[in-house]
């Protein structure tokens, strides 16, 4: 495939993935494409391919006319799985391994035919701050594999198969810690806390507390 694709990508401005966007849109101007950032879909330009990345808004069919496809990064395998927080939601469930799904966006959300799907195999240790590294490098991984393969790649679309299940909006009342329950009961609600954003809290004789969770090696600990 040649170069010279109209590329963008849509995220919400205060969104984690910011951080890894980068990386991706300088890759794609080393290989000679034309990219654009924006935080407003209302903002995109027409091009070619548009990704919408940790984006929260639903986007109209007007808007999504502007670029010939629209691409989705979702953690889940779908039609499993639609809906808010699907990485974080199923680490709560246990699970070890996490599928991440590129799809076509759709009137209907997280409902269109899917191109590609891989996924993040989790030890059980991994803290928000490793959660979102393993979602991005995929993310960014899924993004790169479809330009590189585009067009012949949309040959590879398939339509969601099953019954589709989904996940909630989560609010801070889902962050609360039970007092009387032991930290490895609990483990998996701390991992998937943010120390700034949304801390785990308890409370306890009328009182709410804010606890902040890190890795640190006690050999190097200097308190």
């Amino acid at each position: 495939m040649g170069g010279g694709l109209r590329i963008s990508v849509c995220s919400d401005a205060g969104s984690w993935i910011n951080t890894y966007v980068p990386e991706l849109l300088l890759e794609w101007l080393a290989d000679g494409h034309e990219v654009r950032w924006a935080h407003d879909a209302e903002a995109l330009p027409e091009g070619d391919i548009c990704f919408f990345l940790s984006y929260g808004k639903i986007v109209n069919a007007g808007l999504l006319a502007k670029n010939k496809n629209n691409l989705v990064v979702h953690e889940s395998d779908l039609p499993k799985g639609r809906g808010w927080s699907p990485l974080t939601w199923q680490v709560l469930e246990g699970a070890k391994s996490i599928p991440v799904t590129l799809f076509e966006a759709a009137d209907k959300v997280d409902s269109g035919p899917i191109y590609l799907q891989e996924k993040i195999d989790l030890h059980g240790s991994e803290l928000i701050e490793d959660l979102r590294c393993l979602q991005a490098n995929s993310t960014n991984h899924l993004c790169r594999v479809f330009v590189a393969g585009y067009p012949h790649i949309l040959n590879k679309a398939h339509a969601q198969n099953g019954d589709a299940t989904y996940y909630r909006r989560r609010y801070p009342v889902d962050s609360q810690l039970d007092p009387d329950k032991t930290v490895r009961e609990q483990f998996n609600l701390l991992r998937v806390s943010d120390n700034l954003r949304y801390p785990v809290w308890f409370e306890l004789d009328g009182n709410k507390y804010r606890l902040k969770i890190e890795k640190f090696n006690v050999e190097n600990n200097d308190g």
